[in-house]
């Protein structure tokens, strides 16, 4: 008897989205708001090959600190006091006594067992699969359940995760949904973002009550919350979670509100550390992070105890809420730095995008496969050291932009 076919397109169809989506992203370069290689000018501002100096209104640096004189003393200081960038070979072998000092402050600051990655990509990548095989659950492989909208950076894994075990998705948090799942399932493990990169954040107060009586297992990414919100930065998810236990992981980028580079896991015990240290694949090869990657994050740690670092929480908050009085977006009120302008088809979100770069500002004009078909808008981000007059001057622009595409659409 011959071989069944391998079912193919379970998870992607980059033919497909490829097909849909090129046209959009060729018209994005065209107008120069995609393939662009800047120069820092001066803080949050850039110039780019074209000549054009534009404020950022779409980094994901929600307090700034990708400027800030501290972190880039501590790397600059750290790469000339450990003398060289890294260790090559595989860190579970031979490591930066550095590295390990600094997984030991990370794990202090946000109360877990840390392991640092070289992005929280790489993280998810290697720790899924894992997850899948139910080496985390007692060697009981879980159903995994993807919520629809979780980052591509953890979606991207679920063929992998389907070698091992059954893989669904769930619709957006639909907690009754999964509840249902938990009540079929032996054991479940959920994987999500605690705050979505499109916006909105997940239905935490619900996941805690699933886990309790479920044991469901819980996989968050919590990149765009950590350092942004919380007491010390600790995010949206960790303080909910008390204790982090062995049926919960928690990733985050390291290269966001943190202000440093690469990703960061959050574990309940060292068992679980040494399995993804051993057999995490991608989040173990040979490219630890670098020395300075290593002082800027050191750095940040300080920052993050200091009255300095609670200011520029409050004003990144005082930002937002400045944004939301100006315009009205489907995330209105939330903590969250990211705000969606619905726009409907990619064109509209291109042309948008293309004027307000060339009056100075670059936003993201997101579309489908980023977003769903129709979906289509600016996304646009916050941050501590923006001024009110730029955010009112921003907004301003926007809106005009905005009224004068109906008002063309209507004639």
């Amino acid at each position: 008897m011959g071989q069944s076919a391998h079912p193919i397109n379970t998870f992607t169809n980059y033919r497909k989205v490829i097909s849909l989506a090129d046209h959009d992203w060729e018209t994005a370069e065209a107008g120069r708001i995609a393939g662009l290689n800047v120069e820092v000018s001066s803080e949050n501002r850039m110039v780019d090959q074209f000549g054009r100096t534009f404020h950022h209104f779409c980094t994901t640096s929600y307090l700034g600190l990708d400027h800030h004189p501290g972190l880039l003393e501590g790397a600059i200081t750290a790469l000339q006091e450990i003398g060289t960038l890294r260790i090559a070979n595989s860190k579970n072998r031979c490591k930066l006594a550095a590295l390990d000092q600094y997984e030991s402050e990370l794990s202090d600051l946000f109360g877990a067992h840390c392991l640092s990655t070289l992005s929280c990509s790489a993280a998810s990548a290697g720790i899924l699969p894992l997850l899948a095989s139910g080496v985390f659950t007692q060697n009981c492989p879980p159903l995994i359940a993807f919520d629809r909208l979780a980052h591509y950076s953890m979606n991207h894994v679920k063929s992998a995760c389907a070698d091992e075990t059954q893989v669904v998705t769930c619709p957006h948090n639909d907690m009754n949904y999964l509840e249902d799942l938990c009540k079929k399932h032996g054991k479940v493990a959920y994987v999500a973002d605690g705050a979505y990169s499109m916006g909105g954040v997940a239905d935490l107060n619900s996941l805690v009550y699933l886990k309790e009586r479920y044991g469901l297992f819980l996989y968050l990414d919590d990149s765009h919350a950590l350092s942004a919100i919380g007491k010390f930065g600790a995010g949206l998810v960790r303080p909910k979670i008390q204790p982090l236990d062995d049926e919960s992981l928690i990733v985050a980028s390291l290269g966001k509100s943190f202000g440093a580079s690469g990703g960061l896991v959050m574990l309940g015990g060292e068992r679980q550390k040494k399995l993804i240290q051993r057999y995490g694949g991608p989040s173990n090869w040979s490219q630890s992070l670098n020395s300075a990657a290593i002082g800027a994050g050191r750095a940040s740690i300080k920052l993050h105890r200091t009255q300095e670092f609670s200011v520029l929480q409050e004003k990144l908050q005082a930002n937002i809420q400045l944004f939301d009085s100006l315009i009205q977006t489907e995330t209105h009120g939330s903590k969250m730095a990211i705000r969606l302008i619905h726009c409907g088809e990619a064109v509209l979100a291109n042309n948008v995008a293309i004027e307000m770069a060339n009056l100075g500002f670059f936003t993201s004009a997101v579309f489908f496969p980023v977003v769903a078909q129709g979906k289509a808008a600016i996304r646009v981000t916050l941050r501590a050291d923006m001024d009110s007059s730029l955010i009112r001057q921003f907004c301003s622009l926007v809106t005009e932009l905005l009224r004068k595409y109906a008002e063309g659409a209507s004639e």
